[in-house]
């Protein structure tokens, strides 16, 4: 049977057909919909982890007790794993053991255009790399039956047009994989230096092996096409390539790391023209060229932005360059807090009390587009806390009661706890503002240890924000409403005065999941005096007009945050 898949839920699909019975993710766009589709697969445990890391260390725990398991991630994301999944390549493994990491081109919805192949060349790890969903799919199982054969941890990387495309799927059956025997291995599972040593020794040698395999792989293969151009190619880019260049001989990659010399060889003797067409880093072409065999791609795309079909046709086949989008092709419209959202508030009064605001990674990044305008830094997940730290300790207590960290409930569990633990160990008088709207917003809404759900709905362990700060020793914690801007501006200039550590959790639930009351507000002409105070704060169903302000009720939600800025009463709930 054939089905319509996103390359993410084939990937879920491919878990499940290969007997895999532990999964472990972080949320992270473009690879969310991977352990959210896993999670519908009853005979998989699978859960939602703090971050990363920890997902990769179960995965690794699963994998050495006999399992089959899976880590997900988006490519930032393995940069937080990197200490567990290094180390698991020196380890090996048990049982199959694969980690799913999606790269971002274009920086669609990241800070970055990482290439994870870079890290699987740091951490000699094997990286298989999808073109399609069935590829997607089939792929999960070579990665396993890699990870077995090799005793190693695989990565299978795609990015973010593959993940988020949907192709037809023939779908299988399940392997019953039963679990391995585990036996004690101090030598292989303990990560000690004279242990390592030797292990060193054992990752040069398979990454050598599966080097001389990679030829043979049918997931490496020539289609032999006219010999005046040859490309080597993989990915999303390999459906490109075969778009707007059909006479071209091909050599896809399904494995791309570790390359098959012997076929790139009997390609690039086969053409009189050899090119590397890849999404971002020159990763195949600086190897190739390391071979000794001339060949060029990146003097031509550049590094930056993803390939496109267009891109590759006009530096590769003499067609005309595509026009850049202009602000006469698309109305520029910038990505703004949902109405209703509980951070427009927050940010509204951190922008009135002109604070330096380090933020991060989440919907409330949002706050640095005008007019809130509020956000100073955003570096990476938790980084908040401890650039606010840094810079209260390079410019003194004063800076202190100037600068906040913003960070969500979500991303305060991720990477937040050791920043606000090192701020009280290390005697910080800054303030953190927790924005807990109970739920993991930018990502699509999935629980986290702060909520009381897991990954299926069901309740679990609610973590207690304030018991966390208040079990670290920090005294001055308050809980305040980010729609009562007047309070939670006493709050915040009474805090940020302190001479001590303090914590303000602004708790409003992410107006996405719990709605607001629903009734649409209205702008009184005659008492509007066209000030615009309530532009201030950023509403998408607001809009400024000559003769005042007027507030679209298709996308007002009625939280009555305009409401309380009216210094007029202008706006009011319809009657």
């Amino acid at each position: 049977m054939k089905q319509l898949m996103l390359g993410n839920e084939a990937i879920a699909r491919g878990v499940y057909e290969s007997g895999a019975r532990v999964a472990s993710a972080y949320p992270g766009t473009p690879s969310t919909e991977i352990c959210e589709n896993v999670a519908k697969y009853s005979e998989i445990y699978s859960e939602w982890a703090p971050n990363e890391k920890v997902a990769v260390e179960v995965a690794l725990g699963a994998a050495i007790g006999g399992a089959r398991s899976m880590a997900c991630m988006k490519h930032v994301g393995l940069n937080v794993a990197a200490d567990p999944f290094f180390t698991a390549s020196y380890t090996g493994v048990n049982a199959g053991m694969v980690v799913v990491v999606a790269d971002d081109p274009g920086m669609h919805s990241s800070q970055d255009e990482q290439d994870t192949r870079m890290l699987a060349l740091a951490s000699h790890s094997p990286v298989l790399d999808p073109s399609n969903s069935q590829e997607c799919k089939d792929f999960m199982r070579v990665a396993y039956e890699i990870s077995e054969k090799y005793d190693t941890p695989v990565i299978v990387r795609v990015t973010t047009r593959i993940a988020h495309a949907r192709t037809a799927v023939e779908l299988g059956v399940r392997q019953e994989i039963p679990l391995r025997e585990y036996k004690k291995d101090t030598g292989k599972f303990v990560s000690m230096p004279g242990n390592m040593i030797g292990r060193h020794i054992k990752v040069e040698q398979r990454e050598k092996a599966l080097a001389e395999e990679a030829n043979l792989l049918p997931i490496n293969r020539i289609e032999w096409r006219d010999k005046k151009t040859g490309v080597v190619t993989s990915g999303a880019a390999y459906n490109y390539v075969k778009e707007v260049m059909p006479a071209a001989s091909v050599l896809k990659l399904g494995l791309c790391y570790p390359l098959p010399a012997k076929l790139i060889r009997e390609l690039a003797d086969g053409v009189e023209t050899l090119y590397v067409i890849e999404d971002m880093e020159p990763f195949y072409e600086t190897a190739i060229k390391a071979m000794g065999i001339p060949c060029s791609g990146k003097d031509k795309t550049g590094v930056q932005g993803e390939l496109f079909a267009r891109k590759i046709a006009a530096k590769f086949m003499g067609a005309p360059d595509p026009a850049p989008f202009t602000s006469q092709d698309i109305p520029v419209r910038p990505p703004v807090l949902c109405p209703g959202c509980p951070h427009r508030g927050l940010f509204y009064v951190l922008a009135k009390r002109k604070l330096t605001v380090a933020s991060d990674i989440g919907c409330y990044t949002l706050g640095v587009h005008p007019p809130l305008a509020a956000v100073d830094t955003c570096v990476c997940m938790g980084a908040s806390i401890g650039v606010a730290h840094g810079m209260e300790k390079a410019r003194g207590r004063e800076q202190a009661k100037k600068t906040v960290a913003v960070l969500g409930d979500s991303t305060f569990c991720h990477s937040g706890l050791t920043g606000l633990l090192n701020m009280r160990y290390n005697g910080s008088a800054g303030t953190l503002i927790i924005a807990d709207n109970s739920i993991t917003g930018m990502t699509g809404h999935q629980n986290n240890p702060t909520n009381g759900m897991d990954i299926h709905g069901n309740p679990a362990p609610r973590l207690d924000l304030e018991a966390v700060c208040h079990g670290m020793g920090i005294e001055h914690i308050v809980v305040a409403d980010p729609f009562d801007v007047r309070e939670l501006e006493r709050v915040i200039k009474e805090e940020t005065e302190r001479e001590e550590l303090s914590v303000i959790i602004a708790r409003r639930p992410c107006a996405l999941i719990v709605k607001q009351p629903g009734t649409p507000y209205f702008s009184d002409p005659e008492k509007c005096k066209n000030c615009a105070m309530c532009m201030k704060i950023g509403c998408p169903a607001i809009r400024k007009t000559k003769t005042g302000v007027a507030v679209d009720n298709t996308q007002c939600v009625g939280c009555g945050l305009c409401a309380r800025v009216c210094p007029f009463n202008a706006l009011a709930v319809a009657k």
